[in-house]
């Protein structure tokens, strides 16, 4: 099995065996956190690969991806642990229906303890005890700041104490990934325990090889023409411009419509795939779309 990358472009040239076709400022950032052992905080629009490189990662490291997927309201219980009340209950009834005296210790053990992404991160893969745990918190902007102050200790010492169980420190750090959508501002004493990178738009012909790769079903035509129109819808005063991931799931859906040339009807009954705002599908009347299709190749 292989280990982490020793080098930048063999982060680079492994990436892309996962699908994945980072730029050499992403591969070294990703390069870097594996081997400083500090956490990588991504940001960048909706849908340009942010979650997608913790997927990577952890085919990378040879493990399975933990993901902690952010909201309003997350709590330790939903995030961290929780004690299995239930089956403590049962154990309790069992231990007095045989004429024992529970202690805490029969009660608070490791099999009654549910384990949540940030908990599991601490702790070896089942699977492959050897590889790097690599842990996602998507969209930490939509957390509360509370939440955001909780993770400060975890990330500095990869360690956490529960009262009734005792301190679990992780082993191997873990690869941490957290992506921010950048719907409020994030605190500076998070992103300081970080390593940061901004995730934009690819250029053209790297979004032609996501495609090529993610989309095989798309003709080679269809796809140039497809990522060059997406292109060119990027540069108009959108509300939210189309992601890469968009330009994907359109050309998946113009394949499974047997469409193998861009035409305006085609792109008009489309358009719901690419543009998620009626008022962006409403700048797209007939004179807009035939000239975003007149500027495409």
């Amino acid at each position: 099995m292989l280990g982490e990358p020793a080098s930048i472009d063999e982060t680079l040239a492994r990436l892309r065996e996962h699908r994945y076709f980072a730029n050499r400022e992403l591969a070294t950032a990703l390069f870097l956190a594996l081997k400083m052992q500090r956490p990588l905080f991504l940001e960048g629009e909706p849908g340009v690969g942010k979650t997608e490189l913790a997927k990577a990662a952890a085919g990378l490291c040879g493990t399975t991806l933990l993901r902690l997927q952010c909201y309003e309201g997350l709590d330790t219980a939903s995030a961290l642990y929780e004690w299995d009340y239930p089956r403590q209950i049962m154990a309790l009834r069992l231990a007095e229906a045989s004429g024992e005296t529970p202690s805490n210790d029969s009660l608070y053990r490791s099999e009654f303890l549910l384990k949540r992404p940030l908990l599991q991160a601490l702790l070896p893969d089942p699977a492959n005890p050897d590889a790097r745990r690599v842990l996602l918190i998507d969209e930490i902007d939509r957390a509360d700041e509370p939440f955001e102050a909780f993770l400060l200790e975890l990330l500095s010492d990869f360690q956490v104490s529960i009262p009734e169980y005792g301190t679990v420190r992780a082993q191997v750090p873990p690869l941490v990934v957290m992506t921010s959508n950048r719907t409020r501002e994030v605190h500076d004493a998070l992103k300081r325990r970080c390593l940061y990178q901004w995730i934009g738009y690819p250029a053209r012909d790297v979004e032609l090889e996501i495609v090529a790769a993610r989309a095989p079903e798309a003709g080679q035509a269809l796809q140039a023409r497809a990522v060059a129109f997406v292109h060119e819808l990027r540069t108009m005063d959108l509300f939210k411009a189309p992601g890469v991931a968009e330009t994907i799931d359109w050309c998946r859906a113009l394949a499974a419509l047997s469409v193998t040339e861009l035409d305006p009807q085609s792109v008009h009954d489309t358009l719901g795939v690419l543009l998620k705002y009626q008022d962006d599908l409403a700048r797209m009347d007939a004179d807009t779309l035939a000239r975003c299709l007149a500027a495409t190749p």
